[in-house]
């Protein structure tokens, strides 16, 4: 089932959404060579509580942390590591949700690790510019494959990257899993129509390599994680975002500059 939120549940969405962007805001501050992924967790841990927040993501179908954090090719769904440092020439994902006064929100970010080489810094960018792309797209009366089909395009045709596709965006609120599926692939016209209160992320997973990925299974921590299949660097941006008569609102902005124009009530 599919909720349409209010206005004031939109607005309560995008108080959960600033302290998400506010953790994002410090990572990017933090993170540097030496740094353990640990670290990045705690950090997390304590902005989002000292905020009056919680991380959705402890607790969650037995996730045991507030953080995903996956590195280089690590695709989605690696887990915060005691003991292993960051370097430079990594790229960094983490992912994670927060839930301020039952309110959700959801967002991911890349960050490069010291000086990385020119390829990681491409893929860096052709995935943020994948997202808005998506988020441009996600107007009252479009569908969703006029989303996937616009990072799609750009991701693949235009830059030859790979355009994951088993892990993909979704609905969310009141939970942080809702319908609709939110893929980043698609044909234009096709799916779901976008209807004003409708509240979803858009995540695009984007590769230097071949968009198939693999499970690897960690012993260590009896952890499985997604990786790319030919080891190609992974990069991934979300956003959580409001479908209104004005055009796309992102409730998880980190830079109101950037994203003006999708932040207008």
């Amino acid at each position: 089932m599919i909720t349409l939120k209010s206005d004031r549940e939109i607005k309560k969405m995008a108080e959960s959404g600033a302290v998400l962007a506010g953790v994002h805001k410090g990572l990017q501050k933090l993170i540097k060579p030496g740094l353990d992924t640990w670290e990045i967790e705690e950090f997390a841990d304590k902005y989002i509580t000292e905020h009056g927040a919680t991380p959705s993501e402890k607790g969650f179908d037995g996730y045991k942390f507030g953080t995903c954090i996956s590195i280089n090719d690590e695709v989605a769904h690696g887990i915060p590591r005691k003991g292993l440092k960051l370097k430079s020439g990594d790229i960094v994902k983490v992912d994670m949700c927060v839930n301020k006064d039952g309110f959700e929100s959801d967002s991911c970010w890349t960050y490069a690790v010291g000086k990385i080489s020119p390829e990681a810094q491409k893929l860096m960018d052709v995935t943020k510019e994948a997202l808005y792309k998506g988020i441009a797209q996600a107007q009252v009366g479009n569908r969703l494959g006029d989303i996937g089909y616009a990072i799609q395009h750009y991701v693949e045709d235009e830059n030859h990257m790979g355009d994951v596709r088993e892990l993909i965006g979704h609905g969310i609120q009141p939970t942080i899993h809702e319908e609709p599926a939110v893929p980043a692939y698609g044909e234009k016209g096709r799916g779901l129509r976008l209807r004003p209160g409708m509240t979803i992320t858009i995540e695009p997973m984007v590769t230097l390599g071949t968009w198939k990925i693999k499970d690897r299974f960690d012993a260590k921590d009896d952890w499985t994680y997604y990786v790319t299949e030919d080891g190609s660097l992974s990069a991934q941006y979300e956003h959580t975002l409001a479908i209104t008569e004005g055009g796309p609102k992102i409730l998880t902005s980190q830079d109101p500059e950037e994203d003006a124009k999708y932040l207008k009530d």
